[in-house]
């Protein structure tokens, strides 16, 4: 795992108290475009910036890999989420949930607010897909406490709903006056985990706007509703799916974004 080392230059102070937060989810497919044929991180970065999200929610983040370091001419001398942190989000957290001997992948969370602290819960059922929640609790102005989950489920039915089980117990940890923001890759292709989180407290923003979670996969032609934002203590407006290039062209999953309202 890893945190920012936020220096003085870096510290954001506000003084009025914050209404909305505009978030953004991603899988980022580590960097590379659908069938892993291109490196895209520099075009991805850019795409991301253009939308000055205040909270961005990165799947499938590359921490470190020294075979694409040494093979590949634009990639990152720093960790893909320092990189696609730029200077437009000063502090951010990473959970490494996959080791392996070329290097590390996991979640990540960019931030336009301080992160307090954070914690990267080990979720992985029977040792096969190796998956966590990043749990950050952020320094937003006029709000006591603000979390936000960044979420990466596993590919077995079976092995969802544990890993649903598991956010439940994390989110019964947190009081139930402070607002929540879960959001991710949930691979919840068939459509169970609503039911599970409702229960939570949690309500999907693209649910409520439209009748059932947007279409998100395979980003050139979405069939599958896999990628969500969740919210308690909280109100939504302008939930939406990136459909259109370039988005359709810098990753496997379609982004999402909406305004919470705290």
């Amino acid at each position: 795992m890893s945190v920012t080392d936020r220096s003085p230059q870096q510290e954001i102070k506000h003084s009025a108290s914050v209404e909305t937060l505009r978030v953004m989810t991603i899988n980022v497919h580590k960097g590379f475009n659908v069938f892993n044929r291109r490196h895209i991180l520099p075009e991805l970065r850019d795409a991301v910036a253009t939308l000055s999200a205040d909270l961005v929610f990165l799947q499938e983040v590359i921490g470190e890999h020294k075979k694409h370091a040494n093979r590949i001419h634009d990639w990152p001398s720093v960790p893909q989420y320092e990189y696609l942190a730029d200077t437009m989000w000063p502090d951010f957290a990473y959970g490494r949930n996959a080791v392996y001997p070329e290097g590390d992948h996991g979640n990540a969370v960019l931030s336009h607010y301080p992160i307090l602290q954070y914690d990267n819960r080990d979720v992985s059922i029977h040792g096969t897909e190796k998956r966590g929640l990043l749990h950050c609790q952020l320094d937003v102005p006029g709000h006591s406490g603000m979390h936000a989950i960044c979420v990466h489920l596993g590919l077995r039915q079976g092995h969802r709903l544990e890993q649903l089980g598991l956010l439940c117990e994390l989110l019964d940890s947190i009081p139930r006056h402070e607002p929540v923001i879960v959001a991710g890759d949930f691979n919840d292709w068939q459509l169970k985990a609503d039911d599970v989180l409702m229960r939570c407290g949690l309500h999907e923003v693209f649910v409520h706007h439209q009748g059932r979670p947007a279409k998100t996969f395979p980003a050139r032609w979405p069939l599958l509703r896999l990628d969500r934002i969740y919210v308690r203590n909280a109100s939504f407006r302008n939930p939406r799916a990136l459909y259109r290039k370039p988005w359709s062209h810098l990753s496997d999953h379609v982004p999402l974004i909406a305004e919470i309202c705290l």
